[in-house]
């Protein structure tokens, strides 16, 4: 059996799974608390999403070994990466936090402060790629 077949059976049996479990679902109480089908929808799509994660890591790791060329614009690219969630760690504020009577501590609001100047400094160089792009388009 090759790779596509088994793909297709996996998705097959994905979708009984989950359109036995929908029925149930609908079927049951609408009480959230009592309904029984909740559970084993979680499970499922954690199940699938890690199944998912692994197949993609695979794949990339082949393509990484049997391409060697690439490796090294992989590692220049996590190491960028890697230094843009350093560089947001370190420009965090860690002051302590309180909000509707819960105080946060200066690790998570650290933390917080991280992920978002992360985003705010990827969402930027995204934007400057694109306008890059465009502006080379144009030049030619």
């Amino acid at each position: 059996m090759n790779l596509h077949k088994l793909t297709k059976i996996a998705v097959i049996i994905t979708s009984l799974l989950s359109l036995i479990i929908l029925f149930g679902l609908i079927s049951s109480s609408d009480d959230a608390v009592n309904n029984k089908w909740i559970a084993p929808l979680i499970n499922i799509s954690y199940i699938v999403f890690a199944i998912c994660v692994l197949i993609v890591f695979v794949f990339v790791m082949k393509n990484l070994i049997t391409n060697t060329e690439n490796i090294k614009k992989t590692l220049i690219s996590v190491g960028l990466f890697v230094g843009i969630l350093v560089i947001s760690y370190l420009l965090a504020n860690s002051d302590e936090i309180k909000s509707n009577g819960v105080v946060y501590p200066g690790s998570t609001t650290k933390l917080i402060g991280a992920g978002l100047n992360a985003f705010y400094i990827l969402t930027l160089l995204a934007i400057a790629s694109i306008l890059w792009t465009v502006f080379t388009k144009i030049k030619k």
